[in-house]
């Protein structure tokens, strides 16, 4: 749970909004947003279950826009040294525009675009 906080914090700039016991009573339960942004979206963390990493041929993912290419670029970079990088920086066609990928430390596949209609980096 403390890898996927951590990950979600530095490379997505979400804080923890709420963290309370589960059900269980064995662990935390974390719910986390973008600061001002907790009424638009909230990402839950429940503990259980086991990791699992995607299969290359399967594209499903949680995606996020930035500002810009450079931002793109820096995440990837940082992803490169942490040893998560999926997918390299790449432009697509609209309205895919520039992206690449992070895996959470569950697995996760996690986008970064730029040029998007959507978020700071819409057209």
């Amino acid at each position: 749970m403390d890898a996927c906080v951590e990950f979600y914090e530095h490379f997505c700039g979400m804080s923890v909004v709420q963290r309370r016991e589960s059900s269980r009573g064995d662990s935390a339960v974390v719910w986390m947003a973008e600061p001002g942004r907790e009424s638009d979206f909230v990402l839950v963390l429940i503990p259980g279950g086991s990791g699992q990493p995607q299969p290359a041929d399967d594209y499903g993912h949680i995606g996020f826009a930035v500002g810009s290419r450079e931002e793109v670029d820096a995440l990837a970079e940082a992803g490169t040294t942490r040893g998560c990088l999926v997918w390299t920086p790449r432009q697509e066609a609209f309205p895919v525009g520039y992206y690449c990928a992070l895996s959470d430390p569950d697995g996760n596949t996690v986008e970064f675009s730029y040029g998007q209609p959507l978020g700071p980096g819409a057209i």
